[in-house]
């Protein structure tokens, strides 16, 4: 638990991110069908597992937190044709979790926002004193993602949280995605002590 510009909020071990006095959920990079971009463009061919591993997290936090708002923070999808190729039982499964939520996609680089699937589809939300939007700018109470941010621990790199007096960068929510050492200077140039 933690707070930023007065909104108590707390980071979930799944990456994900709980504002309980908003009954709010937020994740970001989903990146839902990687796999089948990948394999679409001649690259490496990764198990088509992504997809069911990611909504079974998402389905996990949704059931642990009950939230009335989920805000997806952009690059939900891999890429546009990767709605469109969502299997059956996934568009249902996402269908069920959306139901009777007010559901948030926030455009991302990847994705202008999966406009067939439901929810509203915004560049940036404002909610209360936070502003929620893909890609970090120097505005105070701001979440965003798109970094993937990594720390190393135990010689092993982890998604991570990154959080100073101004904004919030979540870690990538979706299976293979990779990342950013926090130590990067692309993420120390937006960070500043708290």
């Amino acid at each position: 638990a933690f707070t930023l510009a007065d909104a108590d909020l707390i980071a979930l071990p799944s990456g994900g991110l709980y504002w309980p006095a908003q009954s709010t959920l937020c994740v970001s990079d989903l990146h839902l069908g990687k796999s089948g971009r990948m394999a679409r463009r001649g690259g490496t061919l990764l198990p088509p597992y992504e997809v069911r591993a990611t909504l079974e997290k998402l389905d996990a936090d949704i059931e642990a937190t009950r939230p009335a708002r989920v805000i997806c923070l952009g690059d939900s999808f891999d890429d546009l044709t990767a709605v469109g190729e969502l299997e059956d039982h996934a568009r249902l499964w996402l269908a069920r979790l959306m139901a009777g939520r007010d559901w948030v996609w926030i455009e991302g680089n990847h994705d202008a926002g999966p406009v067939e699937i439901g929810g509203t589809h915004r560049a940036d939300l404002r909610l209360g004193p936070l502003t929620f939007r893909h890609i970090a700018t120097p505005a105070r109470g701001e979440i965003s993602g798109h970094y993937h941010p990594k720390a190393r621990l135990g010689g092993t790199a982890r998604p991570c949280f990154l959080l100073d007096a101004d904004r919030l960068i979540l870690p990538a929510y979706g299976h293979y995605t990779g990342g950013l050492r926090c130590e990067d200077p692309a993420l120390q140039a937006l960070m500043h002590p708290k």
